[in-house]
Order: C-alpha cells, then sequence, then structure tokens
C-alpha cells in the first residue's frame, strides 16, 4: 500500500531546530580537533579555505534560504570527513592506513573515500536546492547535482594544481597527495561523479517505491 513521508521541513527557525543545532555542535567540536594537534597547520588552513568559503555562504544565506534537516545532515557528515582529513593530510589519514592495512589495499584509499562522499552526501542538497529555492523542474534537478559535481571536481583539481605548483610549492606534495598515482586526479573526479549518480539512483528509487513526497 503506497503511503506518503514528509521527509523535509523548511524556513525553520534556528533557536527552535534542535537538529541542526546538534549538527553545528557537533561538526564545529570535530573542526577544532582537526585543528589541534594537526600535522601540518599551513595546509590545515589550505584544505579548510573552501570550509570557511562554504560555512560563510551558509550562514549569510539561511534567513532567506534553509535546507531540511536531512541536507543538513548530509552536508554535516561531508564536512566532518573533509576536515578530519586536514588534521593530518589526506595521503597520511590513519583511518586511511587502518583501511589499508585490512584491506590489503596498494594506498591510503582516505582521499577517495571523501572525494565519493562530496557526490553521494552533497547531491541530494544540491538537488533540493534546485527544486526549492530556484524553482527549476524537476527533470533539471535530477541533472543538474550530477553534471554539477563533475564540473566542481575537476575545478578543484585544477584549484590543487594550482596551489601545488604554482603558489604554494612547498605544500604541494601535502595538499596533493598522489602517493605515487599519475592518475589520481581522473580517479578522484570519478569517485565523486560515481557518489552523485548513486545518490540520485537511491533517491529515485526511494521515490518511486515509497513514494515520498519532499515539501
Amino acid at each position: 500500500m503506497a503511503f506518503t513521508i514528509a521527509i523535509t521541513k523548511y524556513r525553520t527557525l534556528l533557536k527552535s531546530n534542535n537538529w541542526l543545532k546538534f549538527f553545528i555542535a557537533f561538526f564545529i567540536i570535530c573542526w577544532i580537533n582537526s585543528y589541534v594537534g594537526n600535522t601540518d597547520t599551513a595546509n590545515w588552513f589550505l584544505e579548510n579555505t573552501l570550509v570557511f568559503l562554504f560555512l560563510g555562504f551558509m550562514i549569510f544565506s539561511y534567513k532567506k534560504f534553509q535546507f531540511s534537516d536531512l541536507s543538513y545532515l548530509l552536508i554535516c557528515i561531508y564536512l566532518c570527513l573533509h576536515v578530519y582529513g586536514s588534521k593530518y593530510t589526506y595521503a597520511e589519514n590513519p583511518f586511511g592506513y587502518w583501511l589499508k592495512d585490512a584491506l590489503d589495499l596498494p594506498r591510503n584509499h582516505y582521499d577517495r573515500i571523501v572525494h565519493f562522499s562530496f557526490g553521494f552526501l552533497l547531491a541530494y542538497p544540491m538537488r533540493e536546492m534546485f527544486l526549492k529555492w530556484l524553482k527549476f523542474p524537476s527533470w533539471v534537478a535530477w541533472t543538474l547535482p550530477i553534471e554539477i559535481t563533475l564540473s566542481i571536481s575537476a575545478f578543484y583539481e585544477l584549484i590543487e594544481w594550482a596551489v601545488a605548483d604554482v603558489f604554494f610549492k612547498a605544500q604541494g606534495d601535502a595538499y596533493l597527495g598522489l602517493q605515487g598515482d599519475i592518475w589520481d586526479a581522473q580517479k578522484d573526479i570519478t569517485m565523486a561523479l560515481l557518489g552523485a549518480i548513486i545518490a540520485t539512483t537511491i533517491v529515485s528509487i526511494v521515490k518511486k517505491v515509497w513514494n515520498v513526497n519532499e515539501k
């Protein structure tokens, strides 16, 4: 029997949104922890430049545009994964080394996890933004997150190249985290793309099977 579930709630003031307050507090704790005892402070600031910009956008747009609690949860998880990587650099991440030993992998794959998470965790918030904020047609809101994930991933790799080879050569190896793989950039982009495709596919299946209604 088909049923309808409302999974989003908009225009909720911060003071009355306990979930959002929890996500903010949890991320701030993770962010502070990523700075305290980091292995390379200069790299930490480089890795977190986009975090500062992204949080600035979220703060200044909050009064007019608000995400659902589900989207805030996904955004929080992604940001926590990213700042955890910035504490040790992606190539030297302890969880990545544990995974490498446990699965007998040839390299530390924490960077791959975060790139995949970029597409997998942020595709839904992007879709929500296009659908609810900008009032785009549904089919556009399905395809744009995938296209934008691919575009941003490619652009980010260009930024990494510029930082490593032009502006901050001393931080190049730590920031890029190639680990000897000349195809690292292409693989990172592919992981993000796959993440976005899988996320939008899951959302599509859930909507069709359980008749989920996004309000």
